[in-house]
Protein backbone atom coordinates (compact mmCIF):
# COMPACT_ATOMS: atom_id res chain seq x y z
CA UNK A 1 0.00 0.00 0.00
CA UNK A 2 1.28 3.48 -0.88
CA UNK A 3 2.05 5.93 1.91
CA UNK A 4 -0.14 9.05 2.25
CA UNK A 5 1.07 11.74 -0.14
CA UNK A 6 3.51 14.09 1.52
CA UNK A 7 4.50 16.21 -1.48
CA UNK A 8 3.48 16.86 -5.06
CA UNK A 9 6.49 18.09 -7.04
CA UNK A 10 5.01 19.81 -10.07
CA UNK A 11 6.45 21.11 -13.32
CA UNK A 12 9.09 20.14 -15.83
CA UNK A 13 9.32 20.09 -19.58
CA UNK A 14 13.10 20.48 -19.69
CA UNK A 15 16.01 18.92 -17.88
CA UNK A 16 16.66 22.28 -16.23
CA UNK A 17 13.40 21.85 -14.31
CA UNK A 18 13.28 18.08 -13.95
CA UNK A 19 16.82 17.26 -12.79
CA UNK A 20 16.70 19.63 -9.76
CA UNK A 21 13.18 18.40 -8.96
CA UNK A 22 14.37 14.79 -8.85
CA UNK A 23 17.30 15.84 -6.65
CA UNK A 24 14.83 17.32 -4.16
CA UNK A 25 12.71 14.17 -4.30
CA UNK A 26 15.77 12.08 -3.47
CA UNK A 27 16.68 14.45 -0.63
CA UNK A 28 13.19 14.04 0.85
CA UNK A 29 13.64 10.27 0.73
CA UNK A 30 16.98 10.64 2.53
CA UNK A 31 15.16 12.65 5.20
CA UNK A 32 12.85 9.69 5.82
CA UNK A 33 9.92 10.14 3.45
CA UNK A 34 8.66 7.08 1.63
CA UNK A 35 9.26 7.36 -2.15
CA UNK A 36 5.60 6.46 -2.69
CA UNK A 37 4.62 9.55 -0.67
CA UNK A 38 6.19 11.83 -3.28
CA UNK A 39 4.20 12.32 -6.51
CA UNK A 40 5.60 14.11 -9.54
CA UNK A 41 3.22 15.92 -11.88
CA UNK A 42 4.39 17.08 -15.30
CA UNK A 43 3.78 17.08 -19.02
CA UNK A 44 3.47 14.11 -21.31
CA UNK A 45 5.68 16.01 -23.78
CA UNK A 46 8.54 16.70 -21.36
CA UNK A 47 11.66 14.78 -20.41
CA UNK A 48 10.05 13.96 -17.06
CA UNK A 49 8.24 11.08 -18.79
CA UNK A 50 11.61 9.33 -19.02
CA UNK A 51 13.61 10.73 -16.12
CA UNK A 52 11.11 10.59 -13.25
CA UNK A 53 10.17 6.88 -13.49
CA UNK A 54 13.85 6.04 -13.98
CA UNK A 55 14.53 7.77 -10.66
CA UNK A 56 11.97 5.57 -8.91
CA UNK A 57 9.09 8.05 -8.49
CA UNK A 58 5.50 7.99 -9.71
CA UNK A 59 4.53 10.50 -12.38
CA UNK A 60 1.13 11.89 -13.32
CA UNK A 61 0.97 13.85 -16.58
CA UNK A 62 -1.37 16.71 -17.43
CA UNK A 63 -2.65 17.72 -20.87
CA UNK A 64 -1.62 20.84 -22.74
CA UNK A 65 1.54 22.70 -23.60
CA UNK A 66 3.19 26.03 -22.82
CA UNK A 67 2.55 29.37 -24.51
CA UNK A 68 4.69 30.63 -27.39
CA UNK A 69 6.25 34.08 -26.89
CA UNK A 70 5.66 35.27 -30.46
CA UNK A 71 2.93 37.44 -31.96
CA UNK A 72 2.40 36.06 -35.47
CA UNK A 73 -0.86 34.43 -36.55
CA UNK A 74 0.28 30.76 -36.24
CA UNK A 75 1.59 31.46 -32.74
CA UNK A 76 -1.69 33.10 -31.77
CA UNK A 77 -3.58 30.01 -32.94
CA UNK A 78 -1.26 27.73 -31.01
CA UNK A 79 -1.58 29.88 -27.89
CA UNK A 80 -5.36 29.66 -28.11
CA UNK A 81 -5.07 25.87 -28.10
CA UNK A 82 -2.54 26.06 -25.28
CA UNK A 83 -4.92 28.17 -23.19
CA UNK A 84 -7.62 25.55 -23.62
CA UNK A 85 -5.16 22.83 -22.63
CA UNK A 86 -4.05 24.82 -19.59
CA UNK A 87 -7.63 25.17 -18.42
CA UNK A 88 -8.03 21.40 -18.73
CA UNK A 89 -4.77 20.89 -16.84
CA UNK A 90 -5.92 23.12 -13.98
CA UNK A 91 -9.19 21.17 -13.76
CA UNK A 92 -7.30 17.88 -13.67
CA UNK A 93 -4.91 19.27 -11.06
CA UNK A 94 -7.78 20.42 -8.84
CA UNK A 95 -9.16 16.89 -8.82
CA UNK A 96 -5.71 15.36 -8.26
CA UNK A 97 -4.81 17.60 -5.32
CA UNK A 98 -8.18 16.96 -3.74
CA UNK A 99 -7.74 13.20 -4.12
CA UNK A 100 -4.13 12.97 -2.92
CA UNK A 101 -4.40 15.64 -0.20
CA UNK A 102 -0.66 16.37 -0.08
CA UNK A 103 0.92 18.22 2.81
CA UNK A 104 2.72 20.53 0.37
CA UNK A 105 3.05 21.30 -3.35
CA UNK A 106 6.46 22.18 -4.80
CA UNK A 107 6.42 24.30 -7.98
CA UNK A 108 9.59 23.89 -10.06
CA UNK A 109 8.49 25.88 -13.13
CA UNK A 110 6.71 25.09 -16.37
CA UNK A 111 3.00 25.27 -17.11
CA UNK A 112 2.22 22.04 -15.19
CA UNK A 113 3.58 23.66 -12.04
CA UNK A 114 1.18 26.59 -12.48
CA UNK A 115 -1.77 24.19 -12.77
CA UNK A 116 -0.82 22.42 -9.53
CA UNK A 117 -0.05 25.67 -7.70
CA UNK A 118 -3.50 26.98 -8.65
CA UNK A 119 -5.08 23.74 -7.43
CA UNK A 120 -3.10 23.93 -4.19
CA UNK A 121 -4.36 27.47 -3.60
CA UNK A 122 -7.93 26.28 -4.18
CA UNK A 123 -7.57 23.57 -1.50
CA UNK A 124 -5.40 25.68 0.85
CA UNK A 125 -2.35 23.44 0.47
CA UNK A 126 0.98 25.22 1.14
CA UNK A 127 3.11 25.92 -1.93
CA UNK A 128 6.90 26.14 -2.03
CA UNK A 129 8.37 27.57 -5.23
CA UNK A 130 11.77 26.35 -6.43
CA UNK A 131 13.32 28.78 -8.93
CA UNK A 132 16.50 27.73 -10.72
CA UNK A 133 17.34 30.93 -12.62
CA UNK A 134 18.41 34.43 -11.62
CA UNK A 135 15.31 35.73 -13.45
CA UNK A 136 12.14 33.81 -12.43
CA UNK A 137 9.95 32.16 -15.05
CA UNK A 138 6.34 33.20 -15.62
CA UNK A 139 4.81 30.12 -13.94
CA UNK A 140 6.85 30.55 -10.79
CA UNK A 141 6.19 34.30 -10.67
CA UNK A 142 2.47 33.53 -10.60
CA UNK A 143 2.82 30.65 -8.11
CA UNK A 144 5.00 32.78 -5.83
CA UNK A 145 2.16 35.20 -5.11
CA UNK A 146 0.53 32.64 -2.84
CA UNK A 147 3.64 30.63 -1.92
CA UNK A 148 4.68 30.07 1.67
CA UNK A 149 8.34 30.35 0.61
CA UNK A 150 10.47 30.54 -2.53
CA UNK A 151 13.73 28.60 -2.75
CA UNK A 152 16.04 30.57 -5.06
CA UNK A 153 19.45 29.92 -6.55
CA UNK A 154 20.85 33.47 -6.47
CA UNK A 155 20.66 36.29 -3.93
CA UNK A 156 18.45 39.11 -5.14
CA UNK A 157 16.07 36.93 -7.16
CA UNK A 158 12.83 38.91 -7.47
CA UNK A 159 10.40 36.61 -5.67
CA UNK A 160 8.58 37.17 -2.36
CA UNK A 161 9.59 35.27 0.77
CA UNK A 162 12.79 34.15 -0.97
CA UNK A 163 15.27 31.84 0.75
CA UNK A 164 18.65 31.32 -0.94
CA UNK A 165 19.15 27.56 -1.10
CA UNK A 166 21.06 27.16 -4.36
CA UNK A 167 19.92 25.06 -7.30
CA UNK A 168 19.88 21.31 -6.54
CA UNK A 169 22.22 19.16 -8.63
CA UNK A 170 22.54 15.42 -9.08
CA UNK A 171 24.46 13.44 -6.42
CA UNK A 172 26.85 12.25 -9.13
CA UNK A 173 27.85 15.86 -9.77
CA UNK A 174 28.22 16.66 -6.07
CA UNK A 175 30.62 13.70 -5.83
CA UNK A 176 32.90 14.88 -8.69
CA UNK A 177 36.57 14.51 -7.76
CA UNK A 178 38.75 17.19 -9.40
CA UNK A 179 41.91 16.29 -7.52
CA UNK A 180 44.81 15.15 -9.73
CA UNK A 181 43.89 11.52 -9.09
CA UNK A 182 40.21 12.06 -9.88
CA UNK A 183 41.10 13.99 -13.01
CA UNK A 184 43.40 11.21 -14.20
CA UNK A 185 40.71 8.58 -13.70
CA UNK A 186 38.10 10.66 -15.53
CA UNK A 187 40.41 11.27 -18.47
CA UNK A 188 41.22 7.60 -18.73
CA UNK A 189 37.51 6.71 -18.71
CA UNK A 190 36.84 9.21 -21.52
CA UNK A 191 39.91 8.27 -23.55
CA UNK A 192 41.48 11.72 -23.13
CA UNK A 193 45.22 12.36 -22.80
CA UNK A 194 46.49 12.21 -19.24
CA UNK A 195 48.73 15.26 -19.72
CA UNK A 196 47.93 18.73 -21.05
CA UNK A 197 44.78 20.82 -20.83
CA UNK A 198 41.25 19.72 -21.68
CA UNK A 199 38.50 21.98 -23.00
CA UNK A 200 34.95 20.66 -22.57
CA UNK A 201 32.34 22.00 -25.00
CA UNK A 202 28.67 21.16 -24.46
CA UNK A 203 25.50 22.98 -25.41
CA UNK A 204 22.99 20.78 -23.61
CA UNK A 205 21.24 17.51 -24.44
CA UNK A 206 19.94 18.81 -27.78
CA UNK A 207 22.89 21.00 -28.66
CA UNK A 208 23.56 24.67 -29.37
CA UNK A 209 24.13 25.41 -33.04
CA UNK A 210 26.14 28.61 -32.60
CA UNK A 211 28.42 27.05 -29.98
CA UNK A 212 28.84 23.90 -32.07
CA UNK A 213 29.76 25.80 -35.23
CA UNK A 214 32.28 27.88 -33.31
CA UNK A 215 33.80 24.78 -31.68
CA UNK A 216 34.24 23.05 -35.04
CA UNK A 217 36.00 26.10 -36.43
CA UNK A 218 38.14 26.29 -33.29
CA UNK A 219 39.15 22.63 -33.64
CA UNK A 220 40.29 23.31 -37.19
CA UNK A 221 42.34 26.29 -36.05
CA UNK A 222 43.93 24.24 -33.27
CA UNK A 223 44.63 21.15 -35.37
CA UNK A 224 48.38 21.68 -35.07
CA UNK A 225 48.35 22.26 -31.29
CA UNK A 226 50.09 19.87 -28.93
CA UNK A 227 49.14 19.47 -25.29
CA UNK A 228 45.48 20.42 -25.77
CA UNK A 229 42.41 18.21 -25.99
CA UNK A 230 38.81 19.13 -26.83
CA UNK A 231 35.84 16.96 -25.85
CA UNK A 232 32.92 18.28 -27.89
CA UNK A 233 29.39 17.16 -26.95
CA UNK A 234 27.47 18.18 -30.06
CA UNK A 235 23.99 17.15 -28.96
CA UNK A 236 21.56 14.73 -30.53
CA UNK A 237 19.69 17.37 -32.56
CA UNK A 238 22.80 18.78 -34.27
CA UNK A 239 24.71 15.51 -34.61
CA UNK A 240 23.18 14.41 -37.96
CA UNK A 241 23.97 17.80 -39.48
CA UNK A 242 27.46 18.35 -38.08
CA UNK A 243 28.96 14.87 -37.67
CA UNK A 244 30.02 14.89 -41.33
CA UNK A 245 31.99 18.10 -40.83
CA UNK A 246 34.34 16.98 -38.07
CA UNK A 247 37.92 18.26 -38.52
CA UNK A 248 40.59 15.98 -39.93
CA UNK A 249 42.92 14.33 -37.45
CA UNK A 250 45.89 16.48 -36.44
CA UNK A 251 48.02 16.94 -33.38
CA UNK A 252 45.00 18.27 -31.48
CA UNK A 253 43.27 15.55 -29.45
CA UNK A 254 39.70 16.24 -30.59
CA UNK A 255 36.72 14.07 -29.63
CA UNK A 256 33.14 14.61 -30.81
CA UNK A 257 30.17 12.72 -29.34
CA UNK A 258 26.42 13.16 -29.85
CA UNK A 259 25.61 12.88 -26.14
CA UNK A 260 27.52 12.68 -22.87
CA UNK A 261 26.15 9.93 -20.65
CA UNK A 262 28.40 10.91 -17.74
CA UNK A 263 28.79 14.69 -17.56
CA UNK A 264 30.32 14.24 -14.13
CA UNK A 265 33.33 12.58 -15.78
CA UNK A 266 33.72 15.46 -18.20
CA UNK A 267 33.57 17.98 -15.35
CA UNK A 268 36.28 16.03 -13.54
CA UNK A 269 38.49 15.77 -16.63
CA UNK A 270 38.21 19.35 -17.91
CA UNK A 271 40.30 22.45 -17.22
CA UNK A 272 37.70 24.83 -18.68
CA UNK A 273 34.10 24.48 -19.88
CA UNK A 274 32.41 26.16 -22.87
CA UNK A 275 28.64 26.14 -23.21
CA UNK A 276 25.26 27.71 -22.52
CA UNK A 277 24.28 29.29 -19.20
CA UNK A 278 21.19 27.31 -18.26
CA UNK A 279 20.42 27.06 -14.56
CA UNK A 280 21.50 23.43 -14.20
CA UNK A 281 24.75 23.97 -16.09
CA UNK A 282 25.67 27.00 -13.98
CA UNK A 283 24.78 25.19 -10.74
CA UNK A 284 26.83 22.13 -11.72
CA UNK A 285 29.87 24.23 -12.69
CA UNK A 286 29.68 25.96 -9.32
CA UNK A 287 29.18 22.71 -7.41
CA UNK A 288 32.28 21.09 -8.94
CA UNK A 289 34.38 24.27 -9.08
CA UNK A 290 35.08 24.59 -12.82
CA UNK A 291 35.78 27.87 -14.60
CA UNK A 292 33.91 28.47 -17.83
CA UNK A 293 33.24 30.45 -20.97
CA UNK A 294 29.47 30.94 -21.08
CA UNK A 295 27.44 31.77 -24.19
CA UNK A 296 23.90 32.67 -23.04
CA UNK A 297 21.02 31.51 -25.21
CA UNK A 298 19.47 34.58 -26.88
CA UNK A 299 15.72 34.89 -26.54
CA UNK A 300 15.50 32.81 -23.35
CA UNK A 301 12.45 33.89 -21.30
CA UNK A 302 13.36 37.00 -19.32
CA UNK A 303 16.88 36.68 -20.78
CA UNK A 304 17.56 34.50 -17.75
CA UNK A 305 20.65 32.83 -19.23
CA UNK A 306 22.40 36.18 -19.54
CA UNK A 307 21.52 36.92 -15.92
CA UNK A 308 22.85 33.51 -14.84
CA UNK A 309 26.08 34.02 -16.79
CA UNK A 310 26.63 37.55 -15.47
CA UNK A 311 26.35 36.33 -11.87
CA UNK A 312 29.15 33.85 -12.62
CA UNK A 313 31.25 36.47 -14.39
CA UNK A 314 30.82 39.04 -11.61
CA UNK A 315 32.12 36.45 -9.14
CA UNK A 316 35.19 35.77 -11.33
CA UNK A 317 34.08 32.25 -12.23
CA UNK A 318 33.34 32.76 -15.94
CA UNK A 319 33.92 34.79 -19.08
CA UNK A 320 30.73 35.69 -20.96
CA UNK A 321 30.62 35.70 -24.77
CA UNK A 322 27.48 36.95 -26.50
CA UNK A 323 25.84 34.47 -28.85
CA UNK A 324 26.15 36.89 -31.77
CA UNK A 325 29.92 37.10 -31.18
CA UNK A 326 30.48 33.37 -30.69
CA UNK A 327 32.65 32.07 -33.55
CA UNK A 328 35.95 30.29 -33.94
CA UNK A 329 38.20 33.38 -33.75
CA UNK A 330 36.39 34.70 -30.66
CA UNK A 331 36.63 31.36 -28.84
CA UNK A 332 40.32 31.18 -29.78
CA UNK A 333 40.96 34.69 -28.45
CA UNK A 334 39.00 33.92 -25.25
CA UNK A 335 40.39 30.47 -24.49
CA UNK A 336 44.05 30.92 -25.45
CA UNK A 337 44.88 33.22 -22.48
CA UNK A 338 43.04 30.85 -20.10
CA UNK A 339 44.91 27.79 -21.33
CA UNK A 340 48.21 29.63 -21.00
CA UNK A 341 47.55 30.80 -17.44
CA UNK A 342 47.04 27.99 -14.94
CA UNK A 343 46.87 30.49 -12.08
CA UNK A 344 43.91 32.28 -13.66
CA UNK A 345 42.11 28.99 -14.25
CA UNK A 346 42.63 28.02 -10.62
CA UNK A 347 41.25 31.39 -9.50
CA UNK A 348 38.15 30.87 -11.68
CA UNK A 349 37.70 27.37 -10.27
CA UNK A 350 37.89 28.72 -6.73
CA UNK A 351 35.41 31.49 -7.53
CA UNK A 352 32.98 28.94 -8.96
CA UNK A 353 33.33 26.81 -5.84
CA UNK A 354 32.48 29.78 -3.64
CA UNK A 355 29.18 30.12 -5.50
CA UNK A 356 28.43 26.40 -5.29
CA UNK A 357 25.90 24.96 -2.89
CA UNK A 358 26.36 21.19 -3.10
CA UNK A 359 23.81 20.74 -0.29
CA UNK A 360 21.10 22.67 -2.16
CA UNK A 361 18.79 19.66 -2.54
CA UNK A 362 18.76 19.07 1.21
CA UNK A 363 18.26 22.80 1.86
CA UNK A 364 15.20 22.82 -0.38
CA UNK A 365 13.89 19.59 1.16
CA UNK A 366 14.18 21.09 4.66
CA UNK A 367 12.33 24.19 3.47
CA UNK A 368 9.59 22.00 2.03
CA UNK A 369 9.28 20.15 5.33
CA UNK A 370 9.17 23.40 7.27
CA UNK A 371 6.14 24.66 5.34
CA UNK A 372 4.22 21.41 4.89
CA UNK A 373 0.97 21.37 6.81
CA UNK A 374 0.52 18.92 9.65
Amino acid sequence: MSAPTFAIIAGGGTGGHVVPAIAVGRALVELGHDPSSIRFVGSARGVEGRLVPAAGFRLTTLPGRGLVRRWDLPSAARNARSATGLAAAVARAVVLVRRLRPAVVVSVGGWASFACAAAAAAWRVPVVVMEQNAVPGAANRLAARAAAACAVSFPGTALPRAVVTGNPVRPEVVAVDRTPGGRARAREALGLPAAGTVVAVAGGSLGARRVNEAALDLAGRWSGCDGVAVRHVIGERDWPLLSGRLPAAGRLAYQAVPFEDHMERLYAAADVFVGRAGASTVAELAAVGLGSVLVPLPGAPGDHQTANARRMEEAGAAVVVADADCDGPTLDATLAPLLADAGRRQAMDAAARRLGRPDAARRVARLVEAHARG
